[in-house]
């Protein structure tokens, strides 16, 4: 049996993470940038803001402000949240990692720490990516020795993780923007600031042996918001000659679906694949006016075709 909805599911709502487990999505996201929410849901277009607060975090820590982008991973059997956070400063973002206490999704989550490599820069949109027993950290960061005062790019790294909760050795840079779609919004921002570049959102989605990491493009206030693909076929993961990197954006705007960006993947009832990302209705662009959405993509081999976004007006079918 199938069912229709349109866009957005959700009207209010930036970088949606959703995962399924035991029979139910899961819907990873923050509140007003204060704490880590998760809700349960019986479909994807049925995912609420209405879930139970899964991390409240102290006043006062180095991780206690602007809760950014949270993802719920379940590695081993065992629950883990990587969220950004920072201080109350926005250039002192770093990934943070959290254990459920009880095995669930959503769970109350306990702190283990700060994840980061030897370099300790600015780090946002953590994700692991796992192939064979391996696991890999994959984010979106600055390089060593830029500031919000100096013309700089934020750019796709990964690294090698010893554990769920641990990277070990140095940061490989993947991908940083390079044309001229992956460079809008970048400039001066006022006070003397500058918006960088940027490279962010990274995702994984597997297909056979192939491995992509989708990111986000542009900067996410603007309309030109895209996303952009990398892709692994083999030889050494880390090794940045072993990534092919798309020189067109394979998702942008559409008709009431403008800024396109920060996304994930999960399956529906019947195993068809869903993209659920974020996009503003209108061309004026703004974090307050993204809102989440959900479409079905399909594959030409071993890339995947997301087809143009949804508008409004667009009913979409999904398995019930």
């Amino acid at each position: 049996m199938t069912e229709k909805f349109k866009n957005p599911i959700l009207p209010a709502g930036a970088d949606p993470f959703v995962t399924f487990w035991n029979g139910k999505y899961y819907y990873s996201y923050s509140v007003k940038d204060g704490c880590v929410a998760v809700c349960e849901a019986d479909n994807i277009h049925h995912i609420h803001q209405n879930g139970r607060c899964v991390w409240l975090p102290e006043e006062g820590k180095e991780y206690s402000k602007h809760l950014w982008a949270p993802e719920i991973h379940e590695i081993n059997g065992e629950w883990y949240l990587h969220v950004a956070c920072d201080d109350g400063d926005m250039t002192k973002h770093r990934m943070f990692v959290l254990k459920s206490k009880n095995g669930r999704p959503d769970g109350d989550y306990e702190m283990v720490g700060k994840i980061t490599d030897s370099t300790d820069c600015l780090a946002i949109d953590g994700t692991v990516l796992k192939k064979g027993d391996d696991l890999y950290y994959v984010w979106s960061g600055w390089e060593e020795g830029a500031t919000a005062f100096i013309p700089h790019d934020q750019c796709i790294f990964i690294a090698k993780m010893k554990s769920p909760t641990e990277i070990e050795g140095k940061r490989v840079l993947l991908s940083r923007p390079d044309y001229d779609w992956e460079k809008h919004g970048s400039g001066p921002a006022g006070n003397g600031r500058i918006h960088p570049c940027v490279n962010e959102g990274p995702q994984i989605l597997y297909k056979d042996g192939t491995i992509h990491i989708v990111y986000s493009a542009s900067h996410s206030r603007t309309r030109h918001y895209c996303l952009g693909i990398l892709t692994y076929r083999g030889g050494d993961i880390m090794d940045p000659k072993n990534w092919i990197k798309s020189n067109h954006p394979v998702f942008s705007e559409n008709e009431g679906a403008h800024g396109t960006g920060h996304c994930s993947f999960v399956k529906a009832l019947d195993g068809t694949d869903f993209i659920v990302y974020h996009a503003m209705l209108g061309v004026e662009g703004g974090w307050s006016t993204r809102g989440v959405r959900a479409q079905p993509f399909t594959w030409d081999g071993d890339m995947p075709v997301f087809g143009k976004a949804a508008t409004p007006e667009d009913e979409i079918e999904i398995s019930i």
